[in-house]
């Protein structure tokens, strides 16, 4: 279970719907987590349903399109885990182990240390030739320690809608933290018209 409220954003966001170079007024769905001991701030559009409770993985989807995040928490022991040891040690082969068999065809294009708004973390991304949508998928895999929890954000998306997807699945991951008193919005202005809901 979370807790969400809106809060008006102007951004260059793209509906997947509209033009990815027009400008627009988005509002944007807050969710943090009621659990002290499983805090998170997850920020997406706020045309995205999120579905998840207390102490499950929460996903987001987009109503209308294969655009979808799931968030998820574990418990760890390497409490010395950094994103760039991570990067540095990672298999690539047991990575596409890991995914190669719901996502055929699954290749690592990129892999780097990104940033969530609590901090670094270790990303990868990879493309499959076929997926259980039936269609090419890009994968969009991201995580981070921060103390006893181990934190991942997974995105997938069709990849023929990159160029609009993309910069939803950059302003998701921008945005999350492990922290659930983090504040709207990374790299965007926004309007003082927050109501809780």
């Amino acid at each position: 279970m979370t807790l969400t409220r809106t809060i008006a954003v102007l951004a260059v966001l793209p509906l997947l719907a509209t033009s990815a170079a027009s400008a627009q007024s988005i509002n944007v769905s807050v969710s943090r987590s009621i659990l002290a001991d499983q805090p998170y701030t997850l920020i997406y559009p706020d045309f995205m349903v999120a579905t998840g409770a207390a102490g499950e993985p929460v996903t987001i989807n987009h109503p209308e399109a294969p655009l979808q995040c799931t968030s998820e928490i574990v418990p760890i022991e390497d409490t010395g885990w950094t994103a760039q040891s991570a990067l540095d040690s990672l298999d690539e082969d047991e990575v596409i182990k890991g995914w190669i068999e719901r996502f055929p065809g699954f290749t690592i294009t990129n892999k780097t240390v990104t940033q969530f708004q609590s901090g670094d973390a270790l990303l990868y991304e990879g493309t499959s030739t076929d997926s259980p949508m039936n269609m090419p998928l890009t994968i969009v895999h991201t995580e981070t320690v921060d103390g006893p929890r181990g934190y991942s954000l997974d995105c997938l998306y069709a990849t023929e809608y990159a160029e609009q997807a993309r910069p939803i699945v950059n302003f998701i991951i921008a945005n999350f933290s492990t922290h659930s008193d983090a504040d709207c919005c990374v790299d965007m202005k926004t309007e003082d018209t927050a109501t809780p809901q």
